[in-house]
Formats: C-alpha cells, sequence, structure tokens
C-alpha cells in the first residue's frame, strides 16, 4: 500500500476539561447495538451454511421502541410491551426465513443477558429487511478473496485510553459486574456512566435503576442507593493513577419525599421500558466509550455486513491497529489512525490511510515511521482473516 501518510502530533496531549460517556448493556441505544449486531452474525451464519456464500445485507437500522409499566414497591408489572424494529436490507433466498431468524436471534440475546424482560411477553418485533440494489448486491458477485468497499466511508480510532476513559469503562463494568449483580439483586443493567474531569479531579454521575420488586419503599431505595454510591466510589478510587481526587454521584434526579416520582425504581431494568427508545449509532464507540474530547467517526459498526461494509471493517480496525502501533512500537505514546475507502474498490486498497502519534521526548518520527508502516501492511494484507473473524464475532463494537 503506497498511501500510508504518517504524521507527529505535537502540543500538549491532556485537555483542562475531558467529558466521557458510557451506555450499560441495559441501555436501549446499547440493546439495539448489541442486539442488531447478533443479528448480522445469525445472518452470516445462515447465508454461508444453507447457501455456500455471503449475500448482500446490513441490518444496522434497529429502533428500540419504549414500552409502558406500572412501577409499584414490591413489584410493577408491564402494560404495553417494547417494540424492536430490525430494519434495513437483507437479500431473501429460499434457504431460509430471514424474518424468523431476526427475531429468534433477538429473543436469544434477550434472554441471555437482560433476564428481567420476557422476550416473548415484554418485546413486540417487526422486522423490515428487505432486499438491496442490484448495484450493491452484485458486489458480492464477485470472486476475488477480498471484497469490494460498498460504500466510500472513513473511520478513525485511537490508543491508548486515557485514565479518565478507562475509569468511565470500569465503573460501568463494575455496576454490571457478576460480583455486584450477585451483591446487590436489586440493581437493574440499564447502567449509564458519564465523567467530567477537570484538572486533576474526576467527577462520576452514574445512572442505574432499581428493581421495583426488590423495593419496599422510599426510604429503603435511598438506602440501598447510599450503599451502592459508596461502594462504586471505593472500588473507583482504589484505581485512581495520576489523577487526584475522584467523586462519584448516583441517580441525581432523585428527590425524596416524592414517592415513585421522585426515585429511579424499575419493573425490568431498563429505561426503554418506558422512558427512553433507543437505536443503533447513538451509544458508545467500538472502545467503548463515548469521548467528546477524542476524534470520532459517524458509521455505527454494528449489524453491517462484516465483509464488505466498511463503516464496519474501518471502525474496528482503526482501533486494532492504534493499539498495535501504541504496543508493539517503543516511545509511541499515543497513536491516531485513519481509513477511508473508495466505493468499488478492494477494501484492503483504502483511499487513504494515515497515522499520528505522539513521541515521547527525545524520540523522533524517522525511528518509528517504517515500523508503523509494517504494521499497517501487515494487517491491510491480512484483511480476509481480519473479516472472517469479524464475522465470528471475535471483536466488539460497543
Amino acid at each position: 500500500m503506497d498511501r500510508i501518510h504518517i504524521q507527529q502530533l505535537r502540543g500538549p496531549d491532556q485537555h483542562d476539561v475531558e467529558i466521557v460517556e458510557r451506555k450499560g448493556i441495559g441501555h436501549p441505544d446499547t440493546i439495539c447495538d448489541l442486539v442488531m449486531e447478533q443479528i448480522s452474525l445469525a445472518l452470516y451464519g445462515a447465508y454461508s451454511e444453507h447457501c455456500g456464500r455471503l449475500f448482500h445485507f446490513n441490518c444496522d437500522k434497529g429502533l428500540l421502541v419504549a414500552g409502558q409499566v406500572e412501577r409499584r414497591f414490591g413489584g410493577g408489572k408491564v402494560i404495553e410491551p417494547m417494540r424492536l424494529v430490525i430494519g434495513d436490507r437483507a437479500t431473501p433466498v429460499k434457504e431460509f426465513d430471514i424474518r424468523e431468524i431476526a427475531i429468534e436471534t433477538a429473543k436469544c440475546w434477550f434472554r441471555e443477558h437482560l433476564a428481567e424482560v420476557d422476550p416473548d411477553r415484554h418485546v413486540a418485533y417487526q422486522v423490515e429487511l428487505k432486499g438491496g440494489s442490484e448495484e450493491l448486491t452484485g458486489i458480492f458477485q464477485e470472486t476475488s478473496t477480498v471484497a469490494l468497499a460498498n460504500d466510500t466511508s472513513a473511520a478513525v480510532g485511537y490508543a491508548p485510553l486515557s485514565e479518565t476513559e478507562q475509569l468511565v469503562l470500569e465503573a460501568e463494568r463494575f455496576l454490571n459486574g457478576p460480583e455486584f449483580k450477585r451483591r446487590y439483586p436489586e440493581s437493574g443493567k440499564d447502567v449509564k456512566i458519564m465523567g467530567v474531569r477537570e484538572g486533576s479531579r474526576l467527577d462520576i454521575t452514574a445512572a442505574m435503576p432499581l428493581l421495583d420488586r426488590y423495593t419496599d419503599d422510599e426510604a429503603s431505595y435511598f438506602e440501598k442507593k447510599q450503599e451502592m454510591r459508596e461502594v462504586l466510589n471505593a472500588h473507583l478510587r482504589s484505581r485512581l493513577a495520576t489523577l487526584d481526587e475522584i467523586n462519584v454521584n448516583l441517580n441525581t434526579l432523585d428527590r425524596t419525599g416524592k414517592g415513585l416520582a421522585g426515585i429511579y425504581l424499575s419493573v425490568l431494568g431498563t429505561s426503554a421500558e418506558d422512558a427512553d427508545s433507543g437505536e443503533v449509532g447513538r451509544g458508545n464507540q467500538v472502545n467503548g466509550v463515548i469521548a467528546l474530547n477524542r476524534p470520532r467517526g459517524s458509521e455505527a459498526a454494528a449489524g453491517k455486513n462484516p465483509l464488505s461494509h466498511v463503516g464496519k471493517i474501518y471502525s474496528v480496525l482503526t482501533y486494532l491497529l492504534a493499539r498495535q502501533i501504541h504496543a508493539e512500537i517503543p516511545g509511541v505514546e499515543q497513536a491516531v489512525v485513519w481509513l477511508c475507502s473508495s466505493i468499488g474498490d478492494p477494501i484492503d486498497k483504502p483511499q487513504m490511510a494515515s497515522v499520528q502519534v505522539r513521541l515521547e521526548r527525545k524520540v523522533k518520527l524517522a525511528a518509528v515511521a517504517e515500523p508503523i508502516r509494517r504494521i499497517m501492511v501487515r494487517e491491510l494484507e491480512r484483511m480476509p482473516s481480519f473479516c472472517q473473524e469479524l464475522a465470528q464475532g471475535k471483536y466488539a463494537i460497543c
């Protein structure tokens, strides 16, 4: 590959203010991303197994419409189910029913990851997967081992994560981790974390519903909430590296004395039950966070075709490349990788590949340029294997 541009980043690395967000597995946007990704993997498997080759599909237009519930201390009920709209393109074939695969895959995901949600009673399904245009479906009639890009699209990835990004990621993983859930079964999975760092102080605002069937009254809610806040604060404080201070708040909309109107209570553990709808692409980047200080692309990786859709392939690959450059090349403090495709060209030959690096003092760009180039060429040459790994679900997409 000839067009690999390598540039040194100069100037201060750290902003005075840093803002980072993460949406947990029970957040409506994350649900959409993860369910649609599973449907994508299931369709890939079905085409491969039943047809012997891949056909055009992209199921990345998912929408989770909030339902209606009646919350009560001691346990409420679902009045109207959530509605999952599964949309975009999938080539119809006689060998299997696309709609059936999409719905069953979605139900399996809910059963495995959101135990409070009964996928047969609490979710309705609307499948809007139609056949694609002749030009795009024709890409899959090519016989080359490397697919042609189905879009002119760009992506960017960076490494490593900052301390703030790591702590925000850790906060959600801790609250949704198996040990915390065993200790606090009343905690829902719709966890949202916002981290705001100013200088060496980090403020964490966490939102997490408590399940109403475990909550007897307002007083017990606030007592348990305070306990969980203190546990999270202690957990994160023990992981501080360069930051001096951390402050954790939980469910800051709560107001005492207002009963159900003043507490974050939930029947199913997700705000999609009646408060918030979700959509593919509105959640975390493929590295797990939403970092406002960092470069980011506009593509959603979830649900896209893993063999030809560069919006998925390059979104994941840029982060992988950045991590490899940072980990493998001494003297690289930070790496940012940009890839841009040209529709109809092989995906292993991007229109542009750009690498920006921040280097340790006394390290010269000339000393790292060739190792960077070798990593870029190496990974682009293994594009068929990388796409197969994507199709097998090896890499996280949110």
